[in-house]
């Protein structure tokens, strides 16, 4: 079985049913670095996002989204960290997931919401599906510099980079580097549910 067969079916062997969608989603390295995303898929993915829940409706998900081959797009590349930077440019699109905090009515002050950063997660995670149900794929990213990519955006001081998603075409795995080529064909794994639960009565 060639290495692009591998990486174009690693659907979960999961312990209960779901639906294909959840158990075909994994997070690719390797992109199609020629694959551009159509605008109505690409539009319908951010729908998603827009229409997850929120805590009393607020709504505090913000996106900078930049296609491949925009300022944008070299400014968030150039905002990452580590191995991304290796691998993340042949990404059709790079979005910046962004928690718009709550600033208090009197002081003025920034303040921290338990549901913010949450809600985030939750419309990243809708995104995330969505992709996958529009035949992309999605990659969560951690490791940038937040200070600096929200200075080159010009962001509020209540606005804050909370991860970075790479968006595209699933590509021929074996343009990888050889580590990065490891963890791509690497067994999926997770924890048992038992493990998770921490009471089931």
């Amino acid at each position: 079985m060639s290495l692009i067969t591998d990486t174009h079916n690693r659907r979960a062997d999961t312990d209960a049913p779901l639906i294909p969608i959840l158990a075909e989603r994994w997070s690719p390295r390797g992109y199609d670095a020629t694959a551009v995303v159509d605008e109505a898929a690409l539009t319908t993915v951010l729908e998603a996002a827009r229409w997850s829940p929120s805590a009393s409706n607020v709504q505090p998900a913000r996106f900078i989204v930049a296609r491949r081959g925009s300022k944008s797009f070299a400014t968030i590349h150039g905002g990452l960290m580590g191995f991304n930077q290796a691998w993340a440019d042949s990404a059709s699109v790079l979005i910046a997931n962004v928690a718009e905090l709550p600033v208090d009515a009197e002081t003025k002050l920034v303040t921290e919401s338990p549901w913010t950063r949450y809600d985030v997660g939750q419309a990243v995670a809708h995104l995330s599906i969505q992709a996958q149900h529009e035949g992309l794929h999605t990659h969560q990213l951690g490791g940038f510099d937040g200070v600096a990519l929200s200075e080159a955006f010009g962001l509020a001081a209540n606005q804050v980079i909370v991860t970075i998603t790479t968006l595209g075409v699933l590509g021929d795995a074996s343009t990888l580097s050889p580590a990065l080529l490891e963890r791509e064909i690497a067994p999926r794994t997770r924890k048992p549910l038992t493990e998770l639960l921490l009471v089931n009565d």
